[in-house]
Protein backbone atom coordinates (compact mmCIF):
# COMPACT_ATOMS: atom_id res chain seq x y z
CA UNK A 1 0.00 0.00 0.00
CA UNK A 2 1.45 3.73 -0.77
CA UNK A 3 2.36 5.70 1.99
CA UNK A 4 1.15 9.68 2.13
CA UNK A 5 2.82 11.88 4.90
CA UNK A 6 0.78 14.79 5.38
CA UNK A 7 2.35 17.80 7.34
CA UNK A 8 0.55 20.64 9.98
CA UNK A 9 2.36 23.24 12.12
CA UNK A 10 -0.01 22.67 14.47
CA UNK A 11 -1.00 19.87 17.32
CA UNK A 12 -3.78 18.49 14.99
CA UNK A 13 -6.52 18.83 17.77
CA UNK A 14 -9.02 21.35 15.50
CA UNK A 15 -7.37 21.22 12.28
CA UNK A 16 -10.64 19.57 10.18
CA UNK A 17 -9.58 20.67 6.82
CA UNK A 18 -6.40 17.82 7.40
CA UNK A 19 -8.76 15.47 9.29
CA UNK A 20 -10.48 15.54 5.66
CA UNK A 21 -7.71 15.76 3.44
CA UNK A 22 -6.15 12.79 5.31
CA UNK A 23 -9.65 11.08 5.12
CA UNK A 24 -9.72 11.68 1.30
CA UNK A 25 -6.13 9.71 1.01
CA UNK A 26 -7.30 6.51 3.02
CA UNK A 27 -10.49 6.18 0.48
CA UNK A 28 -7.81 6.93 -2.08
CA UNK A 29 -6.05 3.80 -0.98
CA UNK A 30 -2.96 5.04 0.96
CA UNK A 31 -1.39 4.15 4.55
CA UNK A 32 -1.75 7.93 6.17
CA UNK A 33 0.60 9.28 8.59
CA UNK A 34 -0.03 13.31 9.80
CA UNK A 35 2.63 14.83 11.37
CA UNK A 36 2.58 18.00 13.73
CA UNK A 37 3.85 19.14 16.77
CA UNK A 38 2.93 18.79 20.60
CA UNK A 39 2.06 22.10 22.53
CA UNK A 40 2.43 22.10 25.92
CA UNK A 41 -1.40 21.98 26.49
CA UNK A 42 -1.77 19.63 23.90
CA UNK A 43 -4.61 17.17 24.87
CA UNK A 44 -4.52 13.36 24.13
CA UNK A 45 -6.08 12.76 20.59
CA UNK A 46 -8.77 10.50 20.12
CA UNK A 47 -8.37 7.83 17.35
CA UNK A 48 -8.73 8.33 13.87
CA UNK A 49 -8.24 6.11 10.60
CA UNK A 50 -5.06 7.15 10.20
CA UNK A 51 -1.62 7.32 12.25
CA UNK A 52 -0.65 10.17 13.45
CA UNK A 53 2.50 11.56 15.37
CA UNK A 54 3.69 14.44 16.90
CA UNK A 55 6.97 16.16 17.23
CA UNK A 56 8.33 17.27 20.03
CA UNK A 57 10.53 20.78 19.45
CA UNK A 58 12.35 22.93 21.68
CA UNK A 59 10.83 26.59 20.22
CA UNK A 60 6.69 27.08 20.52
CA UNK A 61 6.96 30.24 18.15
CA UNK A 62 9.48 32.56 16.09
CA UNK A 63 12.20 32.24 13.78
CA UNK A 64 13.64 29.32 15.74
CA UNK A 65 9.97 27.86 15.94
CA UNK A 66 10.08 27.53 12.31
CA UNK A 67 13.33 26.78 11.71
CA UNK A 68 13.64 24.00 13.82
CA UNK A 69 10.17 22.27 13.37
CA UNK A 70 11.14 22.30 9.18
CA UNK A 71 14.73 21.42 9.97
CA UNK A 72 13.27 17.92 12.42
CA UNK A 73 10.48 17.19 9.63
CA UNK A 74 13.20 17.20 6.93
CA UNK A 75 14.97 14.74 8.41
CA UNK A 76 12.11 12.57 9.80
CA UNK A 77 11.09 12.73 5.71
CA UNK A 78 14.60 11.66 4.55
CA UNK A 79 14.48 9.03 6.94
CA UNK A 80 11.02 7.78 6.22
CA UNK A 81 9.37 6.17 3.11
CA UNK A 82 6.74 7.83 1.11
CA UNK A 83 4.83 7.35 -1.97
CA UNK A 84 2.96 11.29 -1.36
CA UNK A 85 3.84 14.29 0.23
CA UNK A 86 1.67 16.84 1.17
CA UNK A 87 2.17 20.32 2.84
CA UNK A 88 -0.17 22.60 4.12
CA UNK A 89 0.91 26.24 4.26
CA UNK A 90 4.51 27.80 3.41
CA UNK A 91 5.13 27.04 6.84
CA UNK A 92 5.71 23.36 5.93
CA UNK A 93 6.46 23.95 2.49
CA UNK A 94 10.59 24.11 2.76
CA UNK A 95 10.87 20.61 4.65
CA UNK A 96 8.27 18.48 1.91
CA UNK A 97 10.15 20.40 -1.08
CA UNK A 98 13.78 19.69 0.10
CA UNK A 99 13.03 15.84 1.14
CA UNK A 100 11.07 15.21 -2.50
CA UNK A 101 13.73 17.10 -4.02
CA UNK A 102 16.51 15.51 -2.63
CA UNK A 103 15.28 12.23 -2.09
CA UNK A 104 13.97 11.70 -5.83
CA UNK A 105 15.82 14.43 -7.98
CA UNK A 106 15.50 12.35 -11.49
CA UNK A 107 11.46 12.63 -10.99
CA UNK A 108 11.43 15.84 -9.48
CA UNK A 109 12.66 17.40 -12.53
CA UNK A 110 11.13 15.12 -15.06
CA UNK A 111 7.34 16.08 -13.30
CA UNK A 112 7.81 19.48 -14.46
CA UNK A 113 9.63 19.17 -17.84
CA UNK A 114 7.97 20.01 -21.03
CA UNK A 115 10.68 18.36 -23.23
CA UNK A 116 8.66 14.71 -22.49
CA UNK A 117 5.28 14.02 -22.68
CA UNK A 118 5.73 10.48 -20.75
CA UNK A 119 4.19 10.49 -17.25
CA UNK A 120 6.03 10.78 -14.15
CA UNK A 121 5.32 10.41 -10.29
CA UNK A 122 4.79 13.36 -9.03
CA UNK A 123 5.34 12.95 -5.01
CA UNK A 124 4.56 16.12 -3.47
CA UNK A 125 0.45 18.43 -3.29
CA UNK A 126 0.94 21.47 -1.91
CA UNK A 127 -1.98 22.93 -0.04
CA UNK A 128 -2.67 26.66 0.69
CA UNK A 129 -5.14 27.61 3.47
CA UNK A 130 -4.57 31.13 3.31
CA UNK A 131 -2.34 33.86 1.41
CA UNK A 132 0.23 33.13 4.16
CA UNK A 133 2.15 36.30 3.32
CA UNK A 134 -1.63 38.04 3.84
CA UNK A 135 -1.87 36.74 7.46
CA UNK A 136 -2.50 39.54 10.32
CA UNK A 137 0.64 38.73 12.02
CA UNK A 138 2.53 39.35 9.53
CA UNK A 139 1.27 42.74 8.78
CA UNK A 140 4.00 45.18 8.94
CA UNK A 141 6.93 42.62 9.86
CA UNK A 142 8.78 43.59 6.46
CA UNK A 143 11.86 41.77 7.38
CA UNK A 144 9.90 38.72 8.55
CA UNK A 145 7.41 39.01 5.06
CA UNK A 146 10.72 39.37 3.09
CA UNK A 147 12.25 35.86 4.56
CA UNK A 148 8.74 34.00 4.01
CA UNK A 149 8.63 35.47 0.52
CA UNK A 150 11.99 34.75 -0.55
CA UNK A 151 11.52 31.39 0.48
CA UNK A 152 7.80 31.10 -1.12
CA UNK A 153 9.71 32.50 -4.45
CA UNK A 154 12.14 30.12 -4.94
CA UNK A 155 9.82 27.33 -4.28
CA UNK A 156 6.31 28.00 -5.28
CA UNK A 157 7.35 28.53 -9.05
CA UNK A 158 8.29 24.69 -8.83
CA UNK A 159 5.34 23.11 -7.47
CA UNK A 160 3.12 21.14 -9.73
CA UNK A 161 0.52 19.96 -7.85
CA UNK A 162 -0.93 22.95 -5.73
CA UNK A 163 -4.58 23.65 -4.40
CA UNK A 164 -6.19 26.37 -2.76
CA UNK A 165 -9.03 26.99 0.19
CA UNK A 166 -10.83 29.59 -2.27
CA UNK A 167 -10.78 30.92 -5.93
CA UNK A 168 -9.40 34.02 -4.47
CA UNK A 169 -6.35 32.81 -3.07
CA UNK A 170 -5.97 30.31 -6.17
CA UNK A 171 -5.83 33.16 -8.29
CA UNK A 172 -3.66 35.47 -6.07
CA UNK A 173 -1.10 33.09 -6.84
CA UNK A 174 -1.65 32.06 -9.88
CA UNK A 175 -1.32 35.83 -10.93
CA UNK A 176 2.44 35.79 -8.75
CA UNK A 177 3.34 32.95 -10.30
CA UNK A 178 2.00 31.69 -13.05
CA UNK A 179 1.03 27.89 -11.37
CA UNK A 180 -2.16 26.38 -12.34
CA UNK A 181 -3.95 26.05 -8.95
CA UNK A 182 -7.10 23.77 -8.13
CA UNK A 183 -9.37 25.01 -5.74
CA UNK A 184 -10.96 22.57 -2.99
CA UNK A 185 -12.46 24.49 -0.53
CA UNK A 186 -12.68 24.40 3.24
CA UNK A 187 -16.33 22.69 3.00
CA UNK A 188 -17.29 20.72 6.32
CA UNK A 189 -18.73 17.10 5.83
CA UNK A 190 -22.23 17.03 5.98
CA UNK A 191 -23.91 17.30 9.94
CA UNK A 192 -26.53 16.20 11.60
CA UNK A 193 -29.24 18.98 13.12
CA UNK A 194 -29.75 16.35 16.27
CA UNK A 195 -26.95 15.82 19.09
CA UNK A 196 -26.87 19.43 20.18
CA UNK A 197 -25.45 19.82 23.49
CA UNK A 198 -27.35 20.84 26.97
CA UNK A 199 -27.01 24.72 27.49
CA UNK A 200 -26.39 23.85 31.44
CA UNK A 201 -23.05 22.05 30.17
CA UNK A 202 -21.64 25.77 29.91
CA UNK A 203 -24.05 27.11 32.52
CA UNK A 204 -25.98 28.60 30.39
CA UNK A 205 -29.45 29.21 30.82
CA UNK A 206 -31.76 27.26 28.63
CA UNK A 207 -33.88 30.70 28.00
CA UNK A 208 -30.89 32.54 26.64
CA UNK A 209 -29.74 33.47 23.71
CA UNK A 210 -26.27 32.40 22.11
CA UNK A 211 -23.49 34.29 20.14
CA UNK A 212 -21.31 31.74 19.09
CA UNK A 213 -17.25 32.74 17.70
CA UNK A 214 -15.54 29.43 17.52
CA UNK A 215 -11.70 28.85 16.18
CA UNK A 216 -8.62 30.82 16.76
CA UNK A 217 -8.34 33.10 19.23
CA UNK A 218 -6.32 35.74 17.19
CA UNK A 219 -5.95 39.29 16.29
CA UNK A 220 -7.54 41.13 14.09
CA UNK A 221 -10.96 38.80 14.58
CA UNK A 222 -13.47 41.41 15.81
CA UNK A 223 -13.24 39.95 19.17
CA UNK A 224 -12.41 42.52 21.70
CA UNK A 225 -15.28 44.87 19.91
CA UNK A 226 -17.83 41.86 20.38
CA UNK A 227 -17.39 41.74 23.80
CA UNK A 228 -17.55 45.33 24.37
CA UNK A 229 -20.43 45.14 22.40
CA UNK A 230 -22.25 42.99 24.61
CA UNK A 231 -21.51 46.18 27.27
CA UNK A 232 -24.65 47.56 24.60
CA UNK A 233 -26.83 44.61 23.90
CA UNK A 234 -30.19 44.55 25.07
CA UNK A 235 -30.93 40.89 24.48
CA UNK A 236 -30.64 38.36 26.78
CA UNK A 237 -27.57 36.47 24.99
CA UNK A 238 -24.27 35.36 26.18
CA UNK A 239 -21.41 35.75 23.66
CA UNK A 240 -19.27 32.12 23.90
CA UNK A 241 -15.54 32.22 22.34
CA UNK A 242 -15.08 28.43 21.67
CA UNK A 243 -11.13 28.50 20.73
CA UNK A 244 -7.33 29.28 21.73
CA UNK A 245 -4.75 31.28 20.38
CA UNK A 246 -2.47 34.37 20.71
CA UNK A 247 -4.51 36.25 22.87
CA UNK A 248 -6.34 33.90 24.68
CA UNK A 249 -5.17 35.09 27.92
CA UNK A 250 -5.07 38.44 27.26
CA UNK A 251 -9.00 38.50 25.65
CA UNK A 252 -10.15 36.88 29.18
CA UNK A 253 -8.50 39.68 30.84
CA UNK A 254 -9.54 42.50 28.71
CA UNK A 255 -13.33 40.76 29.49
CA UNK A 256 -12.56 40.73 33.24
CA UNK A 257 -11.21 44.28 33.01
CA UNK A 258 -14.85 45.71 31.45
CA UNK A 259 -17.04 43.85 33.58
CA UNK A 260 -18.29 41.57 31.06
CA UNK A 261 -17.83 38.39 32.67
CA UNK A 262 -21.18 37.30 32.90
CA UNK A 263 -22.19 37.98 29.57
CA UNK A 264 -18.82 36.02 28.24
CA UNK A 265 -17.92 32.41 28.23
CA UNK A 266 -14.37 31.12 27.14
CA UNK A 267 -14.90 26.84 26.97
CA UNK A 268 -11.31 27.22 25.13
CA UNK A 269 -9.68 24.67 23.04
CA UNK A 270 -12.40 22.25 21.76
CA UNK A 271 -11.55 19.20 19.86
CA UNK A 272 -13.63 19.09 16.23
CA UNK A 273 -14.86 16.03 16.63
CA UNK A 274 -17.23 17.16 20.04
CA UNK A 275 -17.17 21.37 18.22
CA UNK A 276 -20.11 20.56 16.47
CA UNK A 277 -22.87 20.02 19.36
CA UNK A 278 -21.81 23.01 20.91
CA UNK A 279 -22.41 24.92 17.52
CA UNK A 280 -25.78 23.47 17.28
CA UNK A 281 -26.59 25.46 20.15
CA UNK A 282 -26.06 28.81 18.67
CA UNK A 283 -28.35 31.49 17.48
CA UNK A 284 -26.07 33.71 15.67
CA UNK A 285 -22.54 32.29 14.38
CA UNK A 286 -19.73 35.27 14.03
CA UNK A 287 -16.68 35.72 11.66
CA UNK A 288 -16.29 39.33 11.85
CA UNK A 289 -12.60 39.45 10.61
CA UNK A 290 -11.00 42.73 10.50
CA UNK A 291 -9.82 44.11 6.71
CA UNK A 292 -6.15 44.43 7.81
CA UNK A 293 -4.99 41.93 5.25
CA UNK A 294 -5.04 40.02 1.99
CA UNK A 295 -5.52 36.61 3.89
CA UNK A 296 -8.33 37.92 5.57
CA UNK A 297 -10.12 39.66 2.75
CA UNK A 298 -9.72 36.62 0.89
CA UNK A 299 -11.01 34.38 3.64
CA UNK A 300 -13.50 31.27 4.05
CA UNK A 301 -13.57 30.73 7.00
CA UNK A 302 -13.79 26.79 8.66
CA UNK A 303 -16.24 28.21 11.84
CA UNK A 304 -18.65 30.43 8.71
CA UNK A 305 -18.82 27.31 6.74
CA UNK A 306 -20.02 25.28 10.21
CA UNK A 307 -22.52 27.27 11.01
CA UNK A 308 -23.91 26.25 8.01
CA UNK A 309 -23.79 22.64 8.58
CA UNK A 310 -25.16 23.59 12.04
CA UNK A 311 -28.08 25.93 10.71
CA UNK A 312 -27.33 28.76 12.65
CA UNK A 313 -27.82 32.61 11.01
CA UNK A 314 -24.20 34.09 10.15
CA UNK A 315 -23.03 37.95 11.04
CA UNK A 316 -19.90 38.29 8.68
CA UNK A 317 -17.77 40.85 7.38
CA UNK A 318 -18.68 41.59 3.59
CA UNK A 319 -15.52 40.00 2.41
CA UNK A 320 -16.01 38.51 -1.12
CA UNK A 321 -16.07 35.01 -0.22
CA UNK A 322 -18.26 34.84 2.19
CA UNK A 323 -20.51 37.44 1.05
CA UNK A 324 -20.92 35.83 -2.47
CA UNK A 325 -22.63 33.02 -0.11
CA UNK A 326 -24.28 34.76 2.22
CA UNK A 327 -25.84 36.52 -0.76
CA UNK A 328 -26.73 33.44 -2.75
CA UNK A 329 -28.58 31.54 0.00
CA UNK A 330 -29.73 34.31 2.25
CA UNK A 331 -28.45 32.50 5.33
CA UNK A 332 -27.60 36.04 7.31
CA UNK A 333 -26.42 39.58 7.78
CA UNK A 334 -23.22 41.40 7.59
CA UNK A 335 -21.22 44.30 9.84
CA UNK A 336 -21.01 47.44 9.02
CA UNK A 337 -18.24 48.51 11.18
CA UNK A 338 -16.36 47.11 14.32
CA UNK A 339 -17.89 50.05 16.55
CA UNK A 340 -18.96 48.09 19.75
CA UNK A 341 -22.37 50.11 19.76
CA UNK A 342 -23.27 49.08 15.58
CA UNK A 343 -22.39 45.18 16.62
CA UNK A 344 -24.75 45.50 19.35
CA UNK A 345 -27.80 46.95 17.15
CA UNK A 346 -27.03 44.23 15.21
CA UNK A 347 -26.77 41.58 17.65
CA UNK A 348 -30.32 42.66 18.95
CA UNK A 349 -31.83 42.97 15.41
CA UNK A 350 -31.35 39.54 14.85
CA UNK A 351 -32.01 37.83 18.29
CA UNK A 352 -34.64 39.81 18.46
CA UNK A 353 -36.58 39.08 15.20
CA UNK A 354 -37.40 35.05 15.32
CA UNK A 355 -39.16 35.57 12.12
CA UNK A 356 -36.17 36.36 10.08
CA UNK A 357 -33.96 34.30 12.17
CA UNK A 358 -36.65 30.59 10.52
CA UNK A 359 -36.28 32.63 7.34
CA UNK A 360 -32.42 32.22 7.46
CA UNK A 361 -32.39 29.18 8.97
CA UNK A 362 -34.84 27.32 5.70
CA UNK A 363 -32.49 28.69 3.50
CA UNK A 364 -29.31 27.04 5.60
CA UNK A 365 -30.92 23.67 4.81
CA UNK A 366 -30.07 23.94 1.10
CA UNK A 367 -26.58 25.78 1.89
CA UNK A 368 -25.44 22.96 3.78
CA UNK A 369 -26.78 20.48 1.23
CA UNK A 370 -24.56 21.95 -0.92
CA UNK A 371 -21.81 23.13 0.79
CA UNK A 372 -20.66 19.84 2.25
CA UNK A 373 -17.17 18.08 2.08
CA UNK A 374 -19.42 14.83 0.32
CA UNK A 375 -19.51 17.16 -2.87
CA UNK A 376 -16.32 19.05 -2.56
CA UNK A 377 -14.41 16.03 -1.76
CA UNK A 378 -14.43 14.55 -5.61
CA UNK A 379 -12.46 17.64 -6.64
CA UNK A 380 -9.18 16.63 -4.30
CA UNK A 381 -9.65 12.87 -5.00
CA UNK A 382 -8.93 14.10 -9.20
CA UNK A 383 -5.90 15.92 -8.12
CA UNK A 384 -4.71 12.62 -6.11
CA UNK A 385 -5.51 10.47 -8.95
CA UNK A 386 -3.49 12.63 -11.36
CA UNK A 387 -0.15 12.37 -9.19
CA UNK A 388 0.04 8.26 -9.32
Amino acid sequence: MPTAIVSVTNDLTTDQRVDRTCQALVKAGYEVLLIGRRQRDSVTLKPRPYRMHRMRLLFDKGPLFYAEYNLTLFFYLLLHKFDLLVSNDLDTLPANYLADFLIHPVDHFRCRSSLTSRKHHCRHLHDCHEYYRGVPELVGRKLVTRIWQWIEDRIFPSLEHVIAVNQSIAGLYTEEYGNHIGVVRNVPLRKSLAGALSKSTFHIRDDQKIILYQGAVNIDRGLEEAILAMKHIESDALLVIAGIGDIFESLKKFTEENGVSEKVKFPGQVPFQELHPLTLLADVGLSIEKDVSLNYHYCLPNKFLDYIQANVPVLVSPFPEMKSIVDEYQIGEFIENHEPESLARKFDSMLQNPEKLDFYKHNLLKAAGELCWENEEKNLLLVIDKMR
